[in-house]
């Protein structure tokens, strides 16, 4: 028993709710970055899952992922968030370009009975690390965003949610026939996050 427990990491509700937000915090400046959302210069390298990643030094940009990431975290320790969207826009048009789509699966025996669970760290970072991945390869098959572009980001949760007064709600912002990717997930044995880019077809594509 002892290798065992030598390769395995005791996962809790709590513990799992902070990888899930820091990873969040992580793709959301990912997909800013290589998406071109906001420019090359206002982005500062670090080292994170064992991989060079840029961060955003935009100080607004930098308070709305701390304050969406904090929030996160408080909905994915109730169990209560189902979905987070990243929503690219057309900064002129408000059309939208991409949705970045991170379903979440919550083992709901941990949140009723407080158990935890086992997975080894390294095991989860290596599955983050293939996500993280093909966010920086997008640019290799998602369309050019020739135009200036915002981004917005959407969360779902259970209806019994109290909604803090900073979320407004809105509609889903969705594409009219989108052309879809689905990237990895990870696993963290509480909860599970599938990831998919769902982006606008090219109108020259269909002719």
């Amino acid at each position: 028993m002892a290798s065992r427990t030598a390769t395995k990491d005791i996962i809790t509700l709590r513990g799992s709710a902070a990888i899930v937000s820091e990873f969040f915090g992580y793709a959301a400046n990912s997909i800013l970055y290589n998406r071109g959302v906001y420019p090359e210069e206002t982005f500062a390298k670090v080292k994170k899952y064992g991989l060079p990643l840029l961060l955003t030094q935009d100080d607004g940009v930098k308070a709305f992922i701390a304050n969406l990431t904090a929030q996160l975290t408080e909905w994915l320790e109730s169990g209560k968030l189902q979905r987070v969207v990243l929503v690219i826009m057309n900064k002129a048009t408000s059309e939208v370009q991409e949705r970045w789509n991170f379903s979440i699966e919550t083992d709901g025996e941990v949140v009723e009975k407080g158990v935890s669970r086992e997975k080894s760290d390294k095991e989860i970072m290596r599955e983050i690390q293939a996500i993280m991945r093909q966010i920086a390869s997008s640019i290799t098959y998602l369309p050019c965003l020739d135009e200036p572009c915002v981004f917005d980001v959407l969360a779902y949760t259970d209806k019994d949610v109290a909604v803090p007064f900073t979320w407004i709600e809105s509609d889903p912002k969705l594409i009219a026939n989108p052309q879809m990717v689905k990237l990895h997930s990870f696993d963290t044995k509480i909860h599970k996050v599938d990831t998919l880019v769902s982006y606008k077809n090219d109108e020259w594509d269909e002719q």
